[in-house]
């Protein structure tokens, strides 16, 4: 038997997460955050096949001469680390997105040494500004410090 307390505890609930979705605050955030989750994934996982853009193209070869692998294996570690930035995302908004910013700084400084991908690091900068907005929409909807599990509670 539901208890009265608990019932309205509930209902309280429902009309809560019904404010909630009617927030064009947390609409912003979800929408940023159902981004910063599906694009990095779906990039990252491309990076193993190739099928939307050949990725070896995008990497400045100042940086894959360095590298003790070809460009081709170093887009695969890239493919690796954007799955997991999107991941990130995913458990832990607060502190994936300074993840996904963070790599989107790397990938236009990378954009910026090659010619020809002017366009391509000045759209990575919206996106990266995109990923900061979703850091700070995290800062109230995600209630967990942003070094979650590291934080000392």
């Amino acid at each position: 038997m539901v208890t009265t307390a608990s019932h309205h505890s509930m209902q309280d609930t429902r009309q809560s997460a019904r404010r909630l979705k009617g927030d064009p605050t947390f609409q912003a955030y979800a929408v940023l955050r159902g981004a910063f989750v599906i694009a990095p994934i779906v990039f990252g996982l491309d990076k193993f096949t190739n099928l939307l853009v050949h990725w070896d193209q995008y990497l400045a070869p100042v940086l894959s001469q360095a590298l003790p692998v070809s460009p081709h294996q170093a887009m695969y570690a890239v493919g690796v680390v954007e799955v997991v930035a999107g991941l990130l995302v995913a458990v832990h908004p607060r502190f994936g997105a300074l993840v996904v910013a963070a790599w989107l700084g790397g990938i236009i400084l990378n954009l910026l040494l090659l010619h020809g991908f002017y366009d391509v690091a000045l759209r990575d900068l919206g996106l990266l500004l995109s990923a900061v907005a979703l850091q700070r929409l995290a800062t109230r909807f995600d209630p967990r410090p942003t070094l979650w599990p590291l934080h000392r509670v």
